[in-house]
């Protein structure tokens, strides 16, 4: 009896320890503790059609983004990604009383990003334990799992909620309550519907609570309808002092723009997921992402950055996905940061590591281009060009969608060579004769016809590409841009081969072109930036990129000149790419040490707390720059891991690794899911 007595003394505190157990050993979790809501960037739980970003608040999140849906928010008179409801927010009380962040002690958020599972802990004074986890379920693209599990420290009443809240910019909100009864299951539906800023489309969001009582002893659910923006579902349960209790909540949103009906599909999806159960939800949940996690990258060594290096693998496999021809904003699923535009973002940083360990997702981002071609083709008509010229920012239509001030949007042409250069590298990852033929030649082809007719033919070697703006956007209007007439080189020589691959003529008037583009010089040998560039500080690599990931300077002298002239000029406020370049490069010039020095700076000073999610800038304030993680894993992958895409597949090159690192291996590599390692 005694001993009975014991364990219900230390009951709380067994509970209270497992809730805090220490992984900080882990390279799959990344833990949050001594959380500051002043100071708290969320972190994102997302399968590359909705995303939920983490919120300081308790069983709360900040915002749910949801991927291929835009509209007008009044911010730069340009198209937003859609925030649809917070539906997967929840209320508790305790006694009667809700809770808050004032009443909550041990408060703790762990992200385990082979499940892509972010769990909450947290103790509501001597009263409870409790843990929340929130998936975006990956087999289910639209639905969302949260569970609860809560511990009874003495004798308690609780009362927790389903809550749906609308965000200020949906208009004309309705709140539904409906229960399907049937003779095995009670099925509440708590459902919002409502139309975006502009009236463009209709979403709704649908939830229901998934219990683990037997049909009958469920709790009886109550409806309260507070105001247009905000109801919710909830249940009364009384727990015994060392009692858990666990119950879960499935949330399913869509809109117009991918649904005709959205009301009734969100309540199906809802009904679908409730009736699968919690088990066999996490069960397809964690076989999708098992299935992600065979393409990996394993540091022996080095804790802190196997764990950097799987954040940034987690979020550009959390935010996109195979089949949806939809692609990746800087910003990806979280947030309106960038307006979840598509930029060059893309195809030079994101792209890469995707095609090395993703392929079939790296194919859906280029099905995102292929499907706006049309569109591409009438911005090149309507600025006086052939081809196709793809927009600087790209929403839904595909159609320019920068911001009038900015003026990227007009003059920085660069991108259309971005995509063709995507193309190309694709089929030479996969030999996909069928895919080059119906979709990488006639991109390719409208790529170089663009170029041809872009260059002003000013004599043999003087086929200028003028009045533009390079990969250093702090270089506006200029001549001759360094990156820009590497791409369109680059893209006239691809389209010729992928013509000669087909057994297809091609037009002879490319490789003249090509071949009659200037790449400039200062006078001691180095790259010049443009043809008025003097020294300034530069916003980001531009002539280096034609050393990586162009090949046009291959040279080592040449490579170490441009490196030598341009790191130094590069500007400490400037974005992560810039210095993850210049890691691949030394990794390919066989300095694994100044590679790995580069390379942390191309992530460390831009971390924010709590869970180091990666901003834009070192000291910036605008997560998570997935941008930035594609460039970090370009200089782990083809830096100092020495892959390289070239017409023979994928190969590798020699390379050392830095003396912190015993071992790099990279796992699942290409379509035939093969292994490279480098060792000391």
């Amino acid at each position: 009896m005694r001993d009975l007595l014991l364990f219900a003394f230390l009951l709380p505190a067994i509970a209270s320890i497992a809730q805090q157990q220490d992984l900080s050993a882990s390279p799959w979790h990344i833990q949050a503790r001594d959380i500051n809501p002043a100071r708290y960037f969320g972190v994102t739980v997302a399968n590359g059609m909705i995303g939920l970003v983490s919120s300081p608040e308790p069983m709360k999140v900040q915002d749910v983004v949801l991927n291929g849906a835009y509209d007008y928010y009044q911010r730069g008179r340009v198209s937003n990604i859609l925030k649809t409801f917070n539906h997967v927010n929840m209320n508790l009380d305790v006694d009667g009383r809700r809770i808050g962040r004032g009443d909550i002690a041990n408060y703790a958020q762990t992200l385990d990003m082979q499940k892509a599972t972010l769990h909450t802990t947290f103790d509501v004074g001597d009263k409870l334990s409790v843990k929340h986890s929130l998936l975006a379920l990956r087999h289910l693209p639209y639905t969302a799992l949260s569970i609860v599990e809560i511990t009874a420290k003495k004798d308690v009443v609780i009362t927790p909620m389903s809550v749906i809240e609308a965000p200020v910019h949906l208009a004309d909100v309705r709140n539904f309550y409906s229960e399907i009864d049937r003779p095995h299951v009670l099925i509440p539906l708590l459902t919002s519907v409502a139309k975006s800023p502009s009236g463009k489309y209709t979403v709704a969001a649908s939830t229901s609570f998934v219990f683990e009582e037997k049909h009958g002893q469920e709790p009886k659910i109550i409806h309260e309808d507070w105001d247009y923006n905000m109801h919710l579902a909830k249940f009364y349960k009384t727990l015994k002092a060392g009692e858990t209790y666990r119950f879960s909540v499935v949330g399913s949103t869509v809109s117009s723009h991918t649904y005709n009906d959205p009301h009734n599909e969100a309540e199906r999806l809802t009904i679908f997921a409730k009736l699968e159960g919690r088990e066999r939800l996490l069960l397809r949940h964690d076989a999708e992402w098992n299935k992600l996690w065979q393409s990996d990258i394993v540091v022996e060594g080095d804790l802190e950055s196997q764990r950097a290096i799987r954040s940034m693998l987690y979020h550009l496999y959390s935010f996109a996905r195979e089949g949806t021809a939809l692609s990746l904003s800087p910003m990806g699923l979280s947030g309106l940061g960038y307006n979840g535009h598509v930029f060059w973002d893309t195809e030079l940083w994101m792209y890469p590591p995707l095609l090395l360990l993703q392929p079939e997702i790296a194919r859906s981002l280029l099905d995102y281009r292929f499907e706006r071609m049309e569109a591409a083709r009438q911005n090149a008509f309507s600025h006086g060009y052939p081809g196709t010229m793809f927009p600087w920012e790209s929403s839904a239509e595909g159609s320019e969608d920068t911001p009038v001030w900015a003026l990227t949007g007009p003059f920085q042409h660069h991108i259309t060579g971005c995509v063709g250069w995507s193309f190309w590298k694709y089929y030479q990852v996969t030999k996909d004769k069928a895919w080059l033929r119906e979709r990488g030649y006639p991109m390719l082809k409208e790529v170089a016809d663009f170029w041809a007719g872009r260059v002003e033919r000013n004599g043999p070697g003087r086929y200028d590409i003028n009045n533009v703006i390079g990969a250093n956007e702090w270089e506006e209007n200029i001549d001759n841009n360094a990156f820009t007439n590497g791409m369109a080189i680059t893209v006239l020589e691809y389209a010729t081969a992928a013509a000669k691959e087909l057994d297809i003529v091609p037009n002879l008037d490319w490789m003249h072109v090509a071949q009659n583009i200037p790449i400039l010089k200062f006078p001691d040998g180095v790259t010049r930036e443009n043809a008025t560039y003097n020294g300034v500080p530069i916003k980001q690599a531009d002539v280096n990129l034609l050393a990586y990931p162009l090949k046009r300077v291959t040279a080592e002298a040449d490579i170490r000149k441009d490196l030598a002239y341009y790191e130094p000029r590069m500007a400490p406020d400037g974005p992560a790419m810039g210095h993850s370049v210049l890691a691949a490069l030394y990794a390919r010039l066989g300095d694994a040490e100044k590679a790995y020095e580069l390379f942390v700076r191309s992530y460390k000073p831009n971390e924010v707390p709590p869970f180091g999610v990666l901003a834009e800038t070192a000291g910036g304030t605008n997560p998570y720059f997935a941008t930035g993680a594609g460039g970090a894993l370009q200089a782990v992958l083809s830096g100092i891991g020495g892959l390289d895409i070239t017409d023979q597949g994928i190969v590798q090159l020699k390379t050392k690794l830095p003396a912190k690192w015993r071992a790099l291996t990279f796992k699942g590599v290409g379509k035939e899911r093969r292994t490279f390692s480098v060792g000391k």
